[in-house]
């Protein structure tokens, strides 16, 4: 079979089925699809002589034969995930059953242009395949989750805010891949791969109804329903930044709007906070970071005084938390989400910051608690975003 080809749609269902459930018998996969017994054995057999499944031993006898239990074949193909995101990027490295076999993560700096970021991504691909003795052929592609707004089918990044280095712009970065490292690359937005890969994760609870929201630089959320990501009519991940929390309050920026979230929730409004206090003489910002203008505070400095347990980081870092607790209400009461998964920079400065923020989300929820989404960090947390564009590509060829 060409490797560059999608499988036919029956097989698609089939190897689908198997990499989800991990090993299956014959009688299973005969019990999930409406295919004769002789059909599917020369559909297994197809694919186990493809290499794209293996026979991976003997099931338990129900009074017969033993049955032939079957599993993806790991080493069949692989996959890239790329993250793009503002403090922090990574590549992950993934097989056919989309098991990790390498992860690296870089911090965006000013030097950190999109030129530069391709660069380095295609010195580590090179660096990966090497070390795993891969032949770049058996690369099926590269996912890419970056920070939007995208325009996905261009596969470009059109105007993202805050990234520390110049030209992050109407950036086509799926071409700019593309020709670095010879891999198809295909685009979508950070949260939205992220919420793929928490998802898949949570296979086993298979979880119908997924809300997902990032906490860093900016407010980022993905919505996924009966199983499907859910894409409006125009990719804006962050306008859940612009939730209105607070009428007649600050606002973060010239564009949005007064009183939205993100002036009291995200790493930027944080860094905002200290610097005006910084400023006034106020508050410990100026005694503890004498040394930098105000300016010049930046997050890292306040996790330092968040972990160092100083009174007004940590006052700080409880409002941000009661702020995105009350956003999460909101969010949470228009989509009834099963499960509420909470990532980002913030999310993970400390564990008052998560407590705090699901207690104040908790009191807001309507009908609450007769109903009651499940709350959770994530099984992948920070690797989410590039395990799920690895696997938005692994789909691509698999999925219906």
């Amino acid at each position: 079979m060409n490797r560059t080809n999608r499988l036919p749609s029956s097989k698609e269902r089939i190897y689908s089925f198997i990499a989800e459930s991990g090993i299956v018998s014959k009688a299973e996969l005969l019990g999930r699809f409406a295919v004769t017994s002789s059909t599917l054995t020369r559909m297994l057999e197809e694919m186990a002589s493809e290499k794209l499944i293996l026979a991976s031993g003997l099931g338990p006898s129900s009074g017969g034969r033993r049955p032939i239990l079957y599993e993806i074949n790991p080493g069949y193909g692989y996959y890239f995930g790329l993250e793009i995101s503002r403090l922090h990027s990574s590549l992950g490295f993934f097989d056919s059953r989309m098991n990790p076999m390498s992860f690296t993560r870089w911090r965006m700096d000013e030097s950190m242009t999109p030129e530069r970021l391709v660069r380095h991504v295609d010195a580590s691909m090179k660096a990966i395949l090497f070390d795993h003795k891969i032949d770049p052929g058996q690369v099926f592609g590269v996912g890419i989750g970056a920070v939007g707004p995208l325009d996905r089918e261009a596969g470009t990044i059109l105007q993202p805010l805050h990234f520390p280095a110049q030209g992050w712009s109407h950036v086509p970065v799926c071409r700019m891949i593309e020709e670095a490292t010879g891999f198809p690359a295909r685009l979508e937005n950070g949260a939205n791969t992220a919420l793929m890969g928490e998802h898949w994760a949570m296979r086993k609870s298979n979880p119908q109804h997924m809300l997902y929201v990032h906490a860093g630089v900016g407010l980022r959320s993905a919505m996924m329903s009966r199983g499907q990501i859910i894409h409006g009519s125009i990719d804006m991940e962050g306008a859940v930044g612009q939730m209105i929390v607070q009428v007649g309050g600050p606002r973060l920026q010239e564009s949005g709007n007064f009183g939205a979230l993100e002036a009291f929730a995200s790493v930027q409004a944080l860094e905002k906070q200290a610097s005006s206090q910084a400023k006034m003489g106020s508050g410990p910002w100026k005694e503890l970071f004498r040394a930098a203008a105000p300016d010049r505070i930046r997050y890292d400095d306040l996790l330092q005084a968040l972990r160092q347990e100083v009174p007004a980081a940590v006052e700080m870092f409880r409002q941000a938390a009661s702020y995105l607790g009350i956003g999460l209400a909101n969010m949470i009461n228009l989509l009834h989400p099963e499960v509420v998964i909470l990532g980002g920079a913030l999310t993970y400065s400390h564990s008052g910051f998560w407590e705090t923020a699901i207690e104040i989300a908790r009191k807001h929820i309507y009908y609450y608690p007769a109903y009651e989404p499940v709350f959770s960090k994530g099984e992948l947390r920070e690797d989410a975003v590039a395990a799920g564009a690895a696997l938005m590509m692994w789909k691509e060829r698999t999925a219906d």
